[in-house]
């Protein structure tokens, strides 16, 4: 049994393995089935609100994207991409127990030290913060909410 997220419910397709006996859920991003673990369920339901609530593409969008970060290999959780395939906004997820501390941030910037995206989100399922980067200015601002899509790009485009 999951805990109860702070976040839309979601229909997700779950089953038991029946060698390894695991309980995996069906990603549709990633179009495999993945061990349902903690994070992978805030993962889910996160991206399931991204897409069916918030109008963020689906088809622009990838779980676990690889990069490299002073020489060691990394996985952005998620990350959307514009319709340059340019990295616009990085995901990190925790599990529900897991609090989102400053380390976390810090694990995110690095990460867009690389992916140089225009929105950062970090979510443990119940809290959820969102900030803009701005490179003209070398500033970041927090929003109160996650922005639609539209909203977003709408922000993005006047740049």
């Amino acid at each position: 049994m999951m805990p109860p997220l702070n976040l839309p419910p979601a229909r997700l397709n779950i089953r038991r393995d029946e060698r390894s006996g695991e309980v995996r859920v069906f990603d549709r991003l990633r179009r495999k089935w993945i061990v349902l673990t903690p994070e992978e369920w805030v993962r889910q339901h996160f991206t399931r609100m991204l897409i069916d609530r918030l109008g963020y593409p689906e088809g622009r969008m990838a779980n676990e994207v690889s990069l490299t970060l002073n020489g060691t290999a990394r996985r952005c959780d998620t990350v959307v991409f514009d319709s340059r395939c340019e990295p616009e906004v990085i995901v990190e997820y925790k599990a529900p127990t897991v609090p989102v501390t400053q380390a976390v941030f810090d694990q995110i910037v690095r990460y867009n030290m690389v992916m140089k995206a225009r929105m950062l989100i970090v979510s443990n399922g119940i809290n959820h913060y969102c900030c803009l980067i701005d490179y003209a200015t070398h500033s970041y601002r927090f929003l109160p909410e996650i922005p639609a899509y539209s909203h977003f790009r709408e922000q993005a485009d006047q740049k």
